[in-house]
């Protein structure tokens, strides 16, 4: 059944790449409408589609939430489906319309926690890559002993899984940092062009 949604995001979503991660799964899932920043902080979606696919959508936007932000509660009114939406988009000012000094501290103290997490994240992938890397050095030898040894090819066809999944989960950490930092690094060149204009320089 086709169905419309109002869904509320709270949390730190904003400066994220949070509505970019919502378009890729709304698209995915034949999902249309569009992912807008609000100014208390959160996101709204407004979506049309199966209702099993808005659900999905929420589903995944709970459990699924990129590395940079967090969720803290999500809201999801349902109405009669309008046909409204041709696509799904990603709506609103990627940064405030007023900035102050308060802001800008905010925002370097927020980007300094998170590029320790980011520190943190891709240390922890870079050893499990390495074990998977020493693992498959011996895959040669083995795939032209596995008649000889039972099990053997299984375990390399496990093995060979982990080094994609791995591969995957890097792949996306990169598009997440790529977006956060554009967006980060728009923000704080703006809210610097606000401050030197409040105290004249500009």
């Amino acid at each position: 059944m086709m169905k419309r949604a109002n869904i509320g995001i709270k949390g730190n979503v904003q400066m994220a790449g949070f509505r970019t991660f919502i378009k890729n799964i709304a698209d995915s899932l034949n999902v249309t409408g569009f992912a807008e920043n609000v100014e208390d902080g959160s996101v709204k979606v407004i979506c049309e589609g199966e209702e099993e696919g808005i659900n999905k959508l929420i589903n995944s936007i709970k459990e699924k939430t990129p590395s940079f932000a967090r969720i803290d509660d999500v809201s999801a009114e349902y109405e009669d489906y309008k046909g409204e939406f041709t696509s799904f988009e990603r709506r609103g000012a990627d940064i405030p319309q007023k900035a102050t000094l308060d802001d800008l501290l905010g925002v370097m103290k927020s980007f300094d926690s998170k590029a320790e997490r980011l520190v943190s994240i891709l240390g922890d992938m870079n050893v499990t890559f390495k074990s998977v890397k020493e693992d498959t050095r011996i895959i040669p030898s083995i795939e032209e002993n596995t008649r000889m040894i039972p099990g053997i090819k299984e375990n390399t066809e496990m093995m060979l899984e982990k080094q994609e999944d791995t591969t995957e989960e890097i792949s996306a950490l990169r598009e997440d940092l790529k977006s956060y930092m554009e967006n980060k690094f728009a923000k704080i060149e703006y809210e610097i062009e606000g401050i030197k204009a409040k105290i004249g320089m500009v």
